[in-house]
């Protein structure tokens, strides 16, 4: 077991910190590129564990993924026949729920695995949405193949998206290239992360695509996918942990090129920060500056657009004053991890009170020690760890090699904020 010693802040922090390009709008923009019309160019990819399985798997598939061999970040995609390959998914949600709709554009089959934890991740729900639209798949999960014969009928499909707004994303993504496009109607419970099916249309109806969207549907007309060539955001999921740390331990932590408006659910975090104690402003140029003052309340608050931010948001709990109530989280079970029991389970190894509800968190005060702290390999919960250990001396997280999902380079930005100067084993 490798674990790595969480810096503890000795002093108010004053830091800049430059976060790389957003996840969520990378994959998309890569698996639209390689559906177009023509070449993109994308500047600011992200390049992390993530983000390599969705070029990888694009380009197992056929396209060409031509990366600059002096800035990584920066990739040319030109579309390509797509042919029967392999698909590594990891544990990115993002390439197994996206690249099913594409493999069933394919001519010949394409093979889907990941990691053994991802065997356990729901897929049924994309895997028979695409069945009714016509495709040929054989399996519930990983590991499973898609026949593709080089297109598919699309047309109508009824989900149940309440695990997960990928399903819709994954389905609407692909739909111009389907034969009668697609219109998806979601019915079931409450729908999480709807943010990101915003996010979704808006880069659809950027490359020209026409989508409707009504009540719990989604409307997408066949037709051709402009080439664009597109300059990632940085991510403001990754940003939170370290703007995240200003509150925690007082002091101001600034991010450059925070967008003035954006589709990235993780711009709704600043409110969060906002009820916990916490202020933050943004300048003209676009430097969001939080400042703390090592004191934080408790909070009352549905997360359900923003679920993914929910163990940045726990850990900050876990170190506040009064008793917090996240709720509208449910469907985080069925993340990298059970995250609400992987929570539960770690703030109170460390000394924490926290009662597990049916859809998310009771977090009481009480003193924190130190202690493991597992990841479960994933990455938000390692990086909630590194949070708690600012505060809290001794904290040991477990694996916080699995930050490189996301943000390959965590360990280093971590310590240099803190000025600690610390590594990963």
């Amino acid at each position: 077991m490798t674990t790595w010693a969480a810096p503890t802040a000795h002093a108010p922090l004053s830091a800049t910190v430059e976060v790389p390009g957003s996840k969520s709008i990378t994959n998309r923009a890569l698996v639209l590129a390689a559906l177009s019309d023509g070449p993109s160019t994308i500047e600011g990819t992200l390049r992390s564990r993530d983000t390599d399985l969705m070029l990888g798997g694009l380009a197992a598939m056929g396209a060409a993924m031509d990366v600059d061999a002096d800035d990584p970040t920066r990739v040319v995609v030109t579309p390509r026949p797509l042919h029967a390959a392999r698909v590594d998914c990891g544990l990115a949600g993002t390439v197994m729920r996206f690249l099913p709709p594409v493999a069933a554009l394919a001519t010949g089959t394409v093979g889907f695995d990941g990691d053994e934890q991802a065997r356990s991740r729901p897929l049924h729900t994309i895997l028979d949405a695409l069945r009714d639209l016509g495709a040929d798949i054989t399996g519930a999960g990983l590991p499973f193949t898609v026949a593709g014969t080089g297109s598919l009928r699309g047309g109508e499909v009824v989900i149940d998206a309440s695990a997960s707004s990928q399903f819709v994303s994954g389905l609407l993504l692909s739909a111009a290239r389907f034969d009668g496009g697609v219109r998806v109607v979601h019915r079931g419970g409450p729908m999480p992360s709807l943010p990101h099916i915003e996010m979704t249309v808006a880069m659809l109806a950027e490359r020209g695509v026409d989508v409707t969207v009504g009540d719990d549907e989604w409307r997408v007309t066949p037709g051709p996918i402009a080439a664009l060539d597109t300059v990632i955001e940085p991510d403001l999921s990754n940003a939170a942990a370290f703007l995240a740390a200003a509150a925690a331990v007082g002091g101001t932590v600034r991010v450059p090129r925070w967008p003035a408006q954006t589709t990235q659910p993780g711009a709704q975090f600043v409110d969060i920060l906002a009820a916990l104690g916490a202020s933050a402003v943004r300048a003209d140029d676009g430097l969001l500056s939080v400042t703390g003052g090592g004191r934080l309340r408790g909070i009352d608050v549905d997360l359900r657009a923003i679920g993914e931010l929910t163990p940045t948001i726990a850990a900050l709990c876990a170190l506040a004053d009064g008793e917090s109530r996240l709720t509208g989280i449910g469907h985080l079970r069925g993340h990298e991890t059970d995250r609400l029991a992987a929570l539960a389970a770690e703030i109170t190894r460390l000394g924490g009170d926290v009662d597990e509800l049916d859809d998310g968190l009771v977090i009481r005060p009480q003193p924190l020690h130190g202690g493991v702290w597992e990841s479960y390999a994933d990455h938000r919960m390692a990086t909630a760890g590194a949070l708690i250990g600012l505060c809290v001396p001794g904290v040991e997280v477990v694996d916080i090699g699995t930050t490189a999902k996301t943000l390959p380079d965590f360990p280093a930005m971590w310590a240099q904020m803190v000025g600690a100067g610390v590594a990963a084993e």
